[in-house]
């Protein structure tokens, strides 16, 4: 098991950024599946300014969040992804998880050298179904 898998398998607090209130979204289903699943989401809004989702009060960035977050799970474009990063490099986060699709090497790069763990372009919900 990679440290990537390590670190879904140990988080208790998942900060999604990209979450909002469109149910047909994929992050509002891997946020509510991962949610049913035990983790504790904590929502943080991109492009859509949403004040709660998913039962949870949602926040403008990472480092807004007043509680320790584990593990930050991202929906937003790769060319979007670097300030995500630096946000989560900048709070401390345990891991920066980019879903599939998503691809910044320079910026996972930086949250390696900061001490994170990081991984690009995998699904969360499919990893914790098939390996979890």
């Amino acid at each position: 098991m990679d440290d990537a898998l390590l670190a879904l398998r140990d988080a208790k607090t998942i900060a999604v950024v990209g979450l909002d209130t469109r149910k047909e979204r994929t992050a509002y289903q891997i946020a509510s599946y991962l949610q049913g699943a035990g983790y504790r989401i904590i929502p943080v809004w991109f492009q859509q300014e949403a004040d709660e989702v998913l039962g949870e009060r949602a926040y403008a960035r990472v480092q807004d969040i007043p509680e320790k977050v584990d593990f930050v799970d991202v929906f937003v474009r790769s060319e979007q992804t670097d300030a995500v990063i630096d946000d989560a490099i900048a709070a401390r986060v345990g891991t920066v998880w980019l879903q599939q699709g998503i691809v910044n090497e320079a910026g996972l790069e930086r949250a390696r050298a900061a001490g994170l763990v990081a991984t690009q372009d995998r699904c969360t919900k499919v990893e914790h179904r098939d390996f979890l």
